[in-house]
């Protein structure tokens, strides 16, 4: 049995879980979710927390069974806490400007980029640092998917650095071309 599909999921105060058909709804102070899961498990609100089990043990049962339950409790911690990711913008020259719905990129090419903000998406800039940008909201994965897709539009180099990073990334950096001396070119 799935180690992670066994745990129930704990509601906190202020969360209200509703399981209708095959349909989970989460609602909480920062918004509302709602997740049609599959066939192969069934879901129910016990008192204060969520318990996930499969119906049989076929290999889709069980694949689906530890999916279900972490779906629902990232639905969960969404609704209650939210998720953010911080990038930073490293670069001469290159800058991040948030104009209502878009965000406005300058990465060295010849135009700015324009990406618009999806909805149920927040974006800031860190008042200090502006090559700080903070994408925030309550679906875990549409704010990894929009901080990637940001990311990838000048992703991190290895020798200057340059680039679009997540705050929390380590880049390995290359040393450059070595010089060679005199005469150690014609000595071979």
């Amino acid at each position: 049995m799935s180690r992670i599909g066994r745990k129930p999921v704990a509601i906190p105060n202020g969360v209200t879980v509703t399981v209708s058909g095959q349909t989970v709804s989460v609602k909480g102070s920062k918004g509302a979710l709602t997740y049609a899961f599959l066939p192969e498990v069934t879901v129910k609100v016990d008192g204060s927390q969520v318990v996930v089990e499969r119906k049989d043990d076929s290999d889709a049962a069980r694949a689906r069974h530890g999916l279900t339950r972490q779906l629902i409790e990232n639905m969960v911690r969404g609704v209650s806490e939210g998720y953010k990711k911080t990038l930073e913008v490293i670069g001469v020259g290159y800058k991040v400007q948030v104009q209502g719905k878009k965000l406005i990129l300058n990465l060295g090419f010849s135009h700015p980029v324009e990406f618009p903000i999806p909805e149920g998406i927040a974006m800031s800039q860190d008042e200090k640092n502006k090559n700080l940008l903070t994408v925030q909201g309550i679906d875990r994965q549409l704010v990894g998917q929009v901080a990637a897709d940001i990311r990838d539009f000048r992703l991190p180099e290895p020798y200057k650095g340059k680039g679009i990073r997540y705050s929390t990334e380590k880049v390995r950096r290359k040393p450059g071309k070595a010089a060679v001396g005199k005469g150690a070119a014609g000595a071979a």
